[in-house]
């Protein structure tokens, strides 16, 4: 479907009703588009056949600089040692030349699939912060009012030294505006490290995003200390969590009591359901019987903002995926029973994530930006069986070019 220039209006699209404060699931409705903004019926009328229509994404959980790296640094495995592994040995190709163009590859991949901002860990032991941080910079500028881009450093807590070498990192972070993060798992003086890099996150006054408990060990409860730490220090910028696995094979007691704590810490939480369901209960030549996915539906219903995102690309930590957050919102939908539930889970992978990380406002009401994704389907199920490779892509009211770069232009990296 070709849409017609300036002004126009797109009669008979179908919304989901949460995302223009209505109650139900789908309502049928006409958005102008004038200006770069939705605004009341005006100029030419579309008919678009009850196809629906969603606010553009926001991916608030990524890693560009490791994305694509597939072809030289396969897992041996499929485990998450065998993926941490890979990747270690990989930094030494990680080049400022080879980061940039591989990120590059990846937000061209995302922008023509519908998103609109990002927020992107960036592993960052030195020396490799000195050269991502700047590639991230040069990145967030270029691609400034196509997608808006976010950077969280990331590195394993037994590699965080503070006052040491750390302290230069977060000097980085802090530099271009970014947010504190790393990788907590169980070690020796592991609460006097939190509370150090909280302190840290609140002298710098930068939010906070930690991967969380990624395994399937059910002793694993680095997420109870983290939320004794924001609640102790009275920390008061937004804090996030990913994956948080382990809860899912924890104690139904235990776990919901964890859950309180969150909720009473205040933390947001992102589930990153594909990557979690490739690694977790990976075990050679046995069937995988858990699905590694976090406890979203009993988070939810404590008021715990809940966000889905890609993660990983073609790497190491997951083999597959493009960032197009339509598939994540359909394995999600699968993998969590998303479905049979709550109306309203499509804000958990556009104005959640987006409040989350401090983004811009999402939203399908009048006065909002004419930034939308739109499909043929008519319905859910329409919407979750295909691909939706024939979407149309609109960004400040003009629909884009979703011309998918091919993946010979990086053939020279491997």
């Amino acid at each position: 479907m070709t849409l017609p220039a300036g002004p126009m209006t797109l009669c008979n699209v179908t919304i989901p009703a949460c995302l223009v404060d209505q109650p139900g699931d789908l309502v049928c409705t006409d958005i102008g588009i004038a200006d770069g903004l939705i605004t009341e019926p005006v100029g030419n009328k579309v008919d678009m056949k009850g196809a629906m229509a969603l606010p553009a994404f926001v991916d608030m959980h990524t890693h560009l600089d490791k994305g694509h790296i597939m072809p030289r640094a396969c897992n041996p495995d499929g485990s998450f040692m065998g993926a941490l592994q890979s990747v270690r040995a990989d930094h030494a190709n990680w080049r400022a030349d080879d980061v940039y163009r591989r990120a590059d590859f990846a937000l061209r991949c995302a922008y023509a699939h519908g998103t609109r901002a990002i927020r992107t860990h960036l592993d960052s032991p030195p020396p490799q912060d000195d050269i991502s941080w700047p590639v991230f910079d040069r990145l967030r500028e270029e691609w400034a009012g196509r997608i808006e881009l976010q950077g969280a450093c990331l590195a394993g807590c037994d590699l965080i030294d503070l006052p040491g070498r750390f302290q230069q990192t977060a000097s980085l972070v802090e530099h271009y505006g970014g947010v504190l993060g790393m990788v907590t798992y169980p070690m020796p003086g592991l609460d006097a490290l939190l509370h150090d890099f909280f302190a840290l996150a609140a002298e710098l006054d930068v939010p906070v995003d930690l991967h969380v408990d990624e395994t399937m060990d059910p002793t694993v409860e680095t997420l109870r200390s983290i939320c004794q730490t924001v609640l102790d220090s009275g920390f008061k910028a937004t804090v996030t969590v990913g994956h948080v696995c382990s809860l899912s094979t924890q104690d139904h007691d235990r776990a919901m009591n964890t859950l309180d704590l969150v909720a009473r810490a205040g933390l947001n939480v992102v589930s990153l359901p594909m990557c979690n369901l490739y690694l977790q209960d990976r075990q050679s030549e046995l069937t995988p019987r858990r699905r590694g996915v976090t406890l979203v539906h009993e988070m939810k219903q404590r008021g715990i903002p809940v966000s889905f995102a890609s993660d990983n690309t073609r790497d190491p930590f997951y083999a597959y995926g493009d960032l197009d957050m339509l598939e994540v919102i359909r394995e999600a939908t699968r993998i969590a029973h998303l479905d049979h539930s709550d109306d309203d889970w499509i804000k958990s992978f556009t104005s959640v994530p987006a409040d989350s990380c401090g983004f811009a406002p999402v939203s399908l009401n009048r006065g909002s930006p004419a930034d939308l994704v739109v499909f043929r389907a008519r319905n859910w199920t329409e919407l979750l069986a295909r691909p939706q490779s024939d979407r149309i892509v609109i960004r400040q009211g003009q629909s884009i070019d979703r011309i998918l770069p091919d993946y010979a232009e990086l053939d020279d990296l491997f």
